[in-house]
């Protein structure tokens, strides 16, 4: 048997950062679903890949193949055997990897992947869909939230510590349409599990949500 935590939320809301240190309290298997998709964005934009091509995208799914090694702190990100763990947090994937992952041979394809690699593993994993539809029976569902000029904010003082350069006005339009896009997905589209607690981030540290989300799971799975 495995346990289960779900961190579904909007771009920004603190879901990755969250979820490395939640993982790490309770000795849980981080999957980063989203570098999945960033994965095949690159590969997308390194065969050079028209993003309307969609029938050559999923063919690029026969011959893909990635994974995650290292550790929580420190994943490695690998694609077809080369460490990507940078290139998939450039701006020119971000662009396109929500597209990418509207794709619904592409989700398929990624979601099967995702289960096969938590199977039988007490994991966490964070994303858009995780407990609507990669893991509808997860033991504890997470839904972030956060004002979008809060998150724009914060990912653009990471892209100024990452060394990239965006202006602030670009980051929020950015957010804007990842909100948009991501709600209106035809499959994994970004909405609340009926059973999830909402946490709005907004004014909260991230050691505040951390501290909401350990309460949570102690009662279900430290206490059983």
């Amino acid at each position: 048997m495995s346990f289960i935590v779900a961190i579904d939320g909007t771009a920004g809301s603190g879901k990755g950062t969250v979820s490395k240190l939640i993982a790490e309290k309770f000795n849980l298997c981080n999957i980063d679903t989203g570098a999945t998709y960033r994965c095949l964005a690159l590969n997308v934009l390194e065969n050079n890949i028209e993003i309307e091509n969609k029938e050559k995208i999923i063919k690029l799914l026969e011959n893909i193949n990635i994974d995650i090694q290292g550790t929580n702190s420190n994943p490695i990100f690998l694609l077809n055997g080369r460490d990507v763990s940078n290139k998939i947090r450039n701006k020119e994937v971000t662009d396109i990897v929500s597209q990418i992952s509207s794709i619904p041979e592409v989700r398929l394809k990624l979601v099967d992947w995702q289960r096969e690699f938590a199977k039988n593993k007490n994991v966490i994993l964070d994303g858009r869909d995780i407990g609507t539809f990669v893991f509808p029976n997860a033991n504890v569902k997470i839904y972030l939230d956060a004002s979008a000029e809060k998150r724009a904010e914060r990912r653009y003082e990471e892209n100024i510590e990452k060394g990239i350069n965006t202006s602030f006005e670009e980051v929020l339009e950015n957010i804007k349409m990842r909100d948009k896009q991501d709600k209106e997905k035809e499959i994994g589209a970004l909405k609340i599990a009926d059973d999830a607690t909402v946490i709005d981030t907004t004014n909260l540290s991230i050691e505040e949500v951390v501290d909401k989300i350990e309460k949570i799971i102690e009662e279900k799975f430290v206490k059983g």
